[in-house]
């Protein structure tokens, strides 16, 4: 493998791949290294707590590409590569493996890591930090009838995980919140979705945290703040994620919450790109910088990267937008989604079916469509025109 690239792509996920997209849309000829960490190919994550689990899927499925794409594409691709360090002067990456290669342009699209328990216990073999294809594949193989597992973390991944795991297991949740996805859930939604679960034969424990984890032969023994024990065969986490920015930090790229670009997506040192999850980047239609870690941005902001490595030179104006499912709960939603605005729902079927309006000084910073759909657009629409509007117009702002 040669040593010299014309764009060197460090992050084989969702960005990464986009971004071999944009490149090749304005350069056909450039050489392109892509540096996966994981040694599968680039894919989907959304399949991975969802569609897999109900076999609407198959595992196949989920890769974005065939390796036939990337050698078409003329796409040198290591994967097992974690890069390590980063020297801008130099315009090199190395990885934990000692390679060392040098770039024209640099994008950085490394991601986000798991946030781990800081208890006794917390890195105990067997604990899942859910993220990646291998965790799928491992937990899928130990999740087998009559079996029980306890899920850390009432946020997306937790609550996506509960709802998976109960059609086999016997699922017990614990969090902090008082209800489910707090901080994007008004708690009338929030509370109603919690009962749901329950109905389906989730056990939840809100406002609660594990203090320490002990095995007792194959069995997790987890006890919590209020002096539960809980025992289960599995035991996964989804307490929200880190960017992976440490030796852009160390490479001296000015960070904050993620690596910092401008609306070109260049972070603070020239020639070197960042997208996806790790990227802290001018939102337009909110007048503010955002770091968003949804699959949407990663496959739009990660080709729209591509292309500016090329030369396209394009602002990144794109409204991102994030969904879920939650049994027969589902949603999309684009914006500042936050409980920490004002809220205003618009329901057709309460908790159920419907519109809610995220404001700020009566202006719609975020909307979370709730089994409505094909409405991202008109939600965007009405974010962008920053007006400032009274419940009664927004009530069927959104039609359903």
């Amino acid at each position: 493998m040669k040593s010299h690239y014309d764009y060197v792509i460090v992050g084989g996920g969702l960005a990464g791949a986009s971004a071999v997209q944009g490149i090749r849309e304005l350069d056909a000829k450039g050489t392109v290294l892509l540096l996966g960490e994981e040694k599968h190919l680039p894919y989907d994550r959304p399949p991975l707590s969802k569609k897999l689990w109900f076999g609407n899927i198959k595992v196949e499925e989920i890769f974005l590409y065939g390796a036939e794409f990337y050698d078409q594409q003329g796409v040198t691709v290591a994967l097992g590569a974690k890069v390590v360090k980063l020297d801008p002067a130099e315009k090199t990456v190395t990885t934990e493996g000692g390679a060392t290669y040098h770039f024209k342009k640099l994008l950085l699209a490394t991601g986000t890591a798991p946030r781990r328990l800081s208890i006794p216990g917390g890195d105990l073999d067997g604990i899942c930090y859910f993220r990646t294809l291998d965790d799928y594949l491992q937990t899928k193989n130990r999740a087998t009838e009559g079996k029980s597992a306890l899920v850390v973390g009432g946020g997306f991944i937790g609550s996506e995980l509960a709802a998976a795991l109960n059609s086999t297991l016997e699922v017990t949740m614990i969090f902090p919140g008082v209800y489910l996805c707090d901080r994007v859930f008004p708690d009338y939604l929030g509370l109603a979705l919690q009962q749901h679960y329950q109905k389906r034969g989730v056990r939840i424990l809100s406002s609660e945290m594990p203090t320490s984890i002990s095995k007792y032969g194959e069995k997790f023994r987890t006890q919590t703040t209020s002096g539960k024990v809980i025992e289960s065969d599995l035991l996964l986490v989804g307490i929200g994620a880190a960017p992976a920015i440490n030796f852009a930090k160390e490479a001296g790229l000015t960070i904050d919450n993620g690596v910092v670009v401008n609306e070109y997506l260049e972070s603070s040192h020239s020639g070197i790109y960042a997208a996806g999850d790790i990227a802290v980047f001018p939102y337009p239609a909110l007048g503010q910088s955002m770091r968003i870690e949804h699959w949407d941005n990663a496959l739009t902001q990660g080709k729209w990267a591509g292309r500016n490595m090329a030369g396209a030179r394009e602002p990144f104006t794109y409204q991102p937008y994030f969904f879920s499912d939650l049994f027969e709960f589902g949603y999309e939603a684009t914006g500042e989604v936050d409980t920490r605005l004002e809220t205003f729902a618009d329901w057709q079927k309460e908790n159920y079916s419907g519109v809610i309006y995220y404001l700020r000084d009566s202006k719609v910073r975020g909307v979370m469509m709730c089994n409505v759909w094909d409405k991202i657009d008109a939600a965007r629409e009405l974010i962008r025109r920053g007006e400032t509007l009274t419940p009664e117009q927004l009530r069927g702002a959104i039609p359903f």
